[in-house]
C-alpha cells in the first residue's frame, strides 16, 4: 500500500509498472465524466491531474484529488495535505484521514448521507472499500423494505384493449396479416424495471468488479439479486441526476447520490489482457468548499446562505466571471465567504498572515462588483495544527466609493480533530466520533459571522 498526500511527500513505484501507470491515469482522465468538481479548464485539460510521475527516478507524488488507485494490486491512498505530519502514514493515520473525509462529504450539498450508517466498524483502511459498505448496505436494506416503481410507458399486443389502442400499428401489423385478434396498446405500467433501478444495478455491477471486500461483495450480490429482472443498461451521472421522487420517497434520494458519487468520481474498465483497474478521486478544495457550505447551511441558525452566486462581471464586456464560493445574509447584513484550501503557517515575522496576495485582490474584486464591504476568508487548521485562529483583518479604503471601507478577515477552521482516535472509529458511529468537532466549528462560525446564541429568540 502506497500512502501519498498532496503535494507532499514522494513514493518510489516499481519500474516496471511506471509507465503503465500514468498511461492508465491518462485513460482514467480522458474517460471520466464531466462534472461540477472540476473547474471549466480541467473538463477541457487532456493531461490528468492526479498524480505527478517524477521519471528521473520513478517516483511518484499527489496532487490535489484525494481518493484511491487500485492498480496491479497495488493500492494507492492519495490524502489530504492537511493530515500530513512529516512521516510515513500508519494504517491508523489513513483510517483516521478517511474518516475525515467522510464527515466532511457528510455535509456535502451533492450527497445525502445516512449518517446513521456512518461507522466504520471493521473496514478496511481503503477509503473507497469504507464508501462502498455505507452505499451497498445503506441499498440493500432499504430494497428489502421496498422496490423502487414507476410508471413508464409501454407498447404491447395484447388479447384486450388496455389503455389506448395504437391504431396504425393494429392495422400495419396485425389487421393487414389476419392477427385481427391481437390489439396493439399504449399504457402505462407500474414497473420496476425503470431507469432509476437500472442505474442502481449498473453501479452495482461496476463496484462489484472493484471490490475486495467480502462483506461488500455479499451486500452487492444480494442487490443484484433482487434487481435480477431489470434490464442491463449503462446509466450516466447527468441520467442519474435528472431523476426525481415523491417526497414520500426521499429514501431513494440518497441512493441515488451515491450512484452519482460514484459515477462521477470513479472509472472502471478492463485494461490490458482484461486486469480489471478501478480509481475514485475527489478534488479535495471542491470538498472543502462543499463540506463548509453544508456545514453552515444545516447547523447555523440565522444564515441564508447561496452558494457559487454567477452572472456578475469583472468588466463591462462580460468576459470576466465573478463566483465567489458564497453570499451569507446574516442579521440584515451581506457577507462574501471565500474558502481556501491551503495550510497556512502563521509566524510572528509575517506581517501577511499568511494570505496571498493573490487572494486578496480577488476579494477586493468581489467586494466592488457585489457591492459587499465585509469579506471572509476561510482555510482549513492541520493535524500538526489544530488550533483554529484568526489569521488578520485588513482594511481597505475604496478612493472611488467615498472612502468606503472594505473589511477582509482570513479565519483557520476547525475541520480536523487530533483527539480522534482509531478505538473511537472502531465502536462508535462516525457522527458520535465527530460531535465535538461539531460543536467547535459550530461555535467558530457563529462567532466570526456574529449569529451566536445572544442573537437567537428565546
Amino acid at each position: 500500500m502506497i500512502n501519498l498526500f498532496e503535494y507532499q511527500n514522494k513514493v518510489a513505484f516499481p519500474e516496471k509498472h511506471f509507465e503503465n501507470l500514468e498511461v492508465f491515469l491518462d485513460a482514467i482522465w480522458n474517460k471520466r465524466e464531466k462534472s461540477a468538481y472540476y473547474s471549466e479548464d480541467e473538463n477541457r485539460e487532456e493531461v490528468q491531474h492526479f498524480i505527478q510521475f517524477l521519471h528521473k527516478n520513478k517516483e511518484l507524488k499527489s496532487n490535489k484529488f484525494v481518493g484511491v488507485i487500485h492498480f496491479e494490486n497495488q493500492t494507492i491512498n492519495l490524502l489530504p495535505k492537511i493530515f500530513y505530519k512529516g512521516t510515513e502514514a500508519t494504517e491508523a493515520d489513513v483510517k483516521i484521514s478517511n474518516a475525515h473525509v467522510l464527515w466532511w462529504l457528510s455535509y456535502c450539498r451533492k450527497l445525502k448521507f445516512p449518517n446513521y450508517l456512518s461507522g466504520l466498524g471493521n473496514q478496511q483502511a481503503d477509503f473507497f472499500e469504507i464508501l462502498i459498505y455505507l452505499f451497498s448496505k445503506y441499498t440493500k436494506e432499504l430494497l428489502n423494505s421496498s422496490v423502487y416503481q414507476k410508471y413508464v410507458d409501454v407498447d404491447d399486443e395484447l388479447s384486450f384493449v388496455k389503455g389506448r389502442m395504437n391504431f396504425n400499428a393494429y392495422i400495419n401489423q396485425n389487421l393487414a396479416r389476419g392477427r385481427n385478434h391481437k390489439v396493439n396498446c399504449c399504457f402505462d405500467s407500474f414497473e420496476m424495471d425503470n431507469s432509476f433501478n437500472q442505474c442502481i444495478k449498473h453501479v452495482s455491477e461496476m463496484l462489484l468488479s472493484a471490490t475486495k471486500d467480502i462483506q461488500n461483495k455479499r451486500n452487492l450480490n444480494d442487490i443484484l439479486f433482487v434487481l435480477d429482472a431489470v434490464s442491463d443498461a449503462c446509466i450516466s451521472a447527468a441520467e442519474c441526476k435528472t431523476i426525481q421522487f415523491n417526497p414520500m420517497l426521499s429514501d431513494f434520494e440518497t441512493v441515488r447520490d451515491y450512484c452519482v458519487l460514484f459515477l462521477e468520481n470513479s472509472v472502471s474498465f478492463n485494461y490490458k489482457n482484461d486486469l480489471k483497474l478501478f480509481a475514485f478521486l475527489l478534488p479535495m478544495e471542491y470538498v472543502f468548499e462543499d463540506f463548509i457550505f453544508g456545514f453552515i447551511n444545516k447547523e447555523i441558525e440565522r444564515v441564508h446562505s447561496k452558494a457559487q452566486t454567477s452572472g456578475t462581471y469583472l468588466d463591462e464586456a462580460k468576459y470576466f466571471g465573478l463566483k465567489p464560493d458564497l453570499v451569507l445574509q446574516c442579521q440584515n447584513r451581506s457577507i462574501i465567504a471565500d474558502t481556501k484550501y491551503k495550510m497556512v503557517y502563521v509566524e510572528s515575522t509575517d506581517n501577511k498572515k499568511g494570505i496571498s496576495q493573490s487572494d486578496l485582490y480577488q476579494m477586493i474584486g468581489y467586494a466592488i462588483r457585489f457591492g459587499i464591504t465585509d469579506i471572509k476568508l476561510f482555510y482549513p487548521n492541520t493535524i500538526k495544527n489544530t488550533t483554529a485562529i484568526d489569521l488578520k483583518t485588513i482594511i481597505i479604503v475604496d478612493k472611488f466609493a467615498q472612502e468606503k471601507q472594505i473589511s477582509i478577515t482570513a479565519h483557520q477552521l476547525s475541520i480536523v480533530d487530533g483527539s480522534v482516535c482509531i478505538d473511537n472509529l472502531n465502536n462508535s458511529k462516525l457522527s458520535e466520533c465527530f460531535e465535538p468537532l461539531r460543536l467547535q466549528l459550530k461555535g467558530e462560525l457563529e462567532g466570526i459571522l456574529g449569529v451566536g446564541q445572544r442573537f437567537k429568540v428565546g
